[in-house]
C-alpha cells in the first residue's frame, strides 16, 4: 500500500461566475471529486506519517529556510523550500493534489517565470490549505499569517525568513505595519496569499470576508484572484489530529481587475468575490459558522 501524492494540473475553460455550477464543476470543467471514505487502516498509516512528517520535516526544512535565506534574491529561495516541505506533508499524508486553472494566471504550470503578480484569495478550512496552496502555486508567493505562529522556535524564525507577514487579529493597530510589509513584497515581486475569512471554517462554508486584502489589492492597483479549496476539510478539521487521505483540489478562478474601483465599491467587490470563491470551492456562503 503506498502513499498517493500526484500533482495533476488541469486547464478548464473560462470559470463560470455563478455558484449553481459547483455541483458539475466551474466553467464546464469536470465535476470537483467526490470526498472517499477513506479506511481506518489508512487514517492510521496516514496519520502517523503525516504528523511524524509535521514534527521532523517542519523542523528539518524550516532550518533549510533559515540557511537559504540570505541568498539573493531575498526569501525566494525560501519559497522553494517551503514548497518542497508542503509536497512532502501532501506525500506522507497520502494525498493527491489535483490543481485546476483557467489558460492564464497563478494556477499555470509555466506562470513561474512569467512575472505577474496578484492578490491570491482562498476559503480556509484547516491546516493543509497552506501546504496545498503552496504547492499549486509556481511562482513567488508570501502568505499573511497570524503573529502567534512567528512565535514558534526554528518555524517562525522560518516564516521570518521566508517573508511571511504576520498579523495580529486581537490588535488591529498593528494592521498597517502588515499592510506596508504586503505592499513591499508585491513590490519585489512576489504575490500575496490572503485568507480574507481570517479563521478556518468548521462547517466548510465561506464566512464572511474581512476588507484587508482587497485594501492592498486596491492600493497596489494589482488583481485578484479567486481561489477555491476542495477537500481540505476531509482531510483534516481544526478540532482533530487525524489525517484522512483525500484528493484535495485547489481552483483557481480568472482574476478579478481591481485597479480604478474606488473603496466605496469595496463591499460590491468583496462579495463577489466571495461568492466566487465559495463556487470554486463546491460550496456556498455563510453569515456564521456551523459546525459539521
Amino acid at each position: 500500500m503506498r502513499p498517493v501524492s500526484g500533482v495533476t494540473r488541469d486547464t478548464p475553460a473560462t470559470p463560470d461566475r455563478s455558484r449553481d455550477d459547483a455541483a458539475r464543476g466551474v466553467g464546464g470543467a469536470p465535476a470537483l471529486p467526490v470526498l472517499e471514505r477513506p479506511s481506518a487502516l489508512r487514517i492510521l498509516v496516514a496519520t502517523i506519517t503525516g504528523n511524524l512528517y509535521l514534527l521532523f520535516g517542519t523542523a528539518f526544512f524550516s532550518i533549510v529556510s533559515i540557511l537559504v535565506a540570505p541568498i539573493p534574491p531575498r526569501g525566494n529561495w525560501t519559497n522553494r523550500a517551503a514548497r518542497l516541505w508542503a509536497r512532502g506533508l501532501l506525500w506522507s499524508s497520502w494525498i493527491r493534489l489535483e490543481v485546476r486553472s483557467p489558460e492564464t494566471g497563478p494556477g499555470q504550470a509555466g506562470d513561474s517565470s512569467a512575472g505577474d503578480r496578484y492578490v491570491i484569495m482562498a476559503n480556509h478550512q484547516s491546516l493543509f490549505d497552506i501546504p496545498a496552496l503552496l504547492a499549486a502555486i509556481p511562482g513567488q508567493s508570501r502568505f499573511i499569517a497570524k503573529r502567534s505562529l512567528f512565535k514558534i522556535p526554528i518555524f517562525g524564525w522560518a516564516m521570518a525568513a521566508g517573508g511571511f507577514i504576520p498579523v495580529d487579529r486581537k490588535d488591529r493597530s498593528t494592521a498597517k505595519d502588515s499592510f506596508g510589509s504586503a505592499l513591499d513584497k508585491l513590490a519585489r515581486g512576489a504575490s500575496i496569499v490572503v485568507f480574507p475569512e481570517e479563521v478556518r471554517s468548521l462547517g466548510g462554508k465561506v464566512l464572511p470576508f474581512r476588507r484587508g486584502g482587497f485594501l492592498m489589492a486596491l492600493k497596489s492597483g494589482l488583481p485578484v484572484v479567486p481561489v477555491g479549496l476542495h477537500g481540505t476539510l476531509a482531510v483534516q478539521s481544526r478540532h482533530s489530529f487525524l489525517i484522512r487521505p483525500q484528493t484535495v483540489t485547489v481552483q483557481f478562478g480568472e482574476a478579478i481587475a481591481i485597479a480604478g474601483r474606488s473603496i466605496r465599491e469595496l463591499p460590491v467587490v468583496t462579495e463577489e468575490v466571495r461568492v466566487r470563491v465559495a463556487a470554486l470551492a463546491g460550496t456556498e456562503c455563510a453569515d456564521e459558522d456551523i459546525s459539521l
